[in-house]
């Protein structure tokens, strides 16, 4: 089975699950998430905050795919592009650090390592971007039952995230780039022989300085 990890594009948002193309927990203040989720506008108001993103700042997201099947993706922007992340009891996200916002492996996919492939594109996107570390807001209480828009804390706390600032429910956590390239080199290989392989290919950016098991 062949793996490739691609960066989102207005053109491949169509190949993400329901769920993550509706979801705009972290993409709108919550009054205004809930008045999109009234007038049924989430999916386009996913479309326009991507949009807005790419052109200021650059790749916001990874989508993996499994013998050409969409299998899961993952978000992340800099904070002041996340108007969620300011509600959160642990926050603010530190100042050089870009915030994952969201990751999701789909049900049938789940159990292959398809989730630490995501952050591992993440992170060599990033690295080559100049940032210095991935910070999230992980769920320390996840619904196994139901897909959430948090990334469960436990996930990240298992592919190399730290906790900075913990929280009974909602604990900040941080990869530091330069842990992660080395964590990438060593596994790398492990990663091969278990999932054939893999492959990510990455967009160059434009310059300028939002559960279950996954």
């Amino acid at each position: 089975m062949s793996r490739r990890v691609v960066g989102v594009t207005l053109d491949n948002l169509e190949h993400l699950s329901k769920h993550s193309r509706t979801c705009v927990f972290w993409e709108l203040a919550p009054h205004l998430k809930s008045q999109a989720e009234e007038y049924g506008d989430t999916e386009f108001e996913k479309e326009a905050w991507v949009s807005s993103v790419l052109l200021e700042w650059g790749s916001c997201g990874r989508i993996i795919y499994c013998d050409g099947i969409p299998a899961g993706s993952a978000f992340y922007a800099p904070p002041a592009a996340v108007p969620r992340s300011l509600a959160f009891p642990t926050s603010p996200v530190s100042a050089d650090a870009v915030l994952m916002t969201s990751l999701e492996v789909l049900p049938e996919f789940r159990g292959g390592g398809l989730g630490r492939v995501l952050v591992q594109s993440v992170a060599k996107d990033l690295t080559k971007r100049g940032v210095k570390a991935i910070e999230a807001f992980g769920d320390a209480q996840p619904d196994d039952d139901q897909p959430g828009c948090v990334i469960p804390a436990n996930f990240l706390l298992g592919v190399g995230f730290k906790t900075v600032r913990p929280h009974h429910r909602w604990p900040r956590l941080r990869l530091e780039l330069r842990t992660a390239l080395g964590w990438k080199e060593d596994v790398e290989a492990a990663l091969e022989r278990l999932l054939n392989t893999v492959t990510v290919s990455t967009a160059e950016p434009s310059f300028r300085p939002a559960s279950a098991k996954i």
